[in-house]
């Protein structure tokens, strides 16, 4: 593997100790992802994640909140209609 190129690839500006100790680190790796090309997976399922993902997002659930509070946020915001707020668009494309 020629660690010269690889920096050159990711802007690295490596010392000559650093090339050489690149080599050798990398050249360990690749041998270790050679011998796991070795394991036969054909009875292994696939997987999505390595380790079990949960949702951490609460429920949108409304809240409410003091009657002066929701007031005074209507009344401040300039650019409404009736009780719902108009913001600007966050998706891409979409003016509206």
């Amino acid at each position: 593997m020629d660690i010269t190129h690889l920096a050159k690839l990711a802007r690295l500006a490596l010392t000559p100790e650093e090339i050489q100790s690149y080599q050798g680190q990398l050249g360990s790796i690749l041998q270790y992802v050679d011998t796991l090309q070795e394991l036969d997976t054909e009875q292994v399922p696939e997987l999505q994640h390595a380790i079990e993902v949960t949702n951490v997002f609460r429920l949108d659930v409304p809240e409410g909140c003091e009657m002066d509070v929701r007031e005074r946020s209507l009344k401040n915001f300039s650019n409404r209609s009736e009780d719902l707020l108009k913001v600007q668009a966050v998706f891409d494309g979409r003016t509206e």
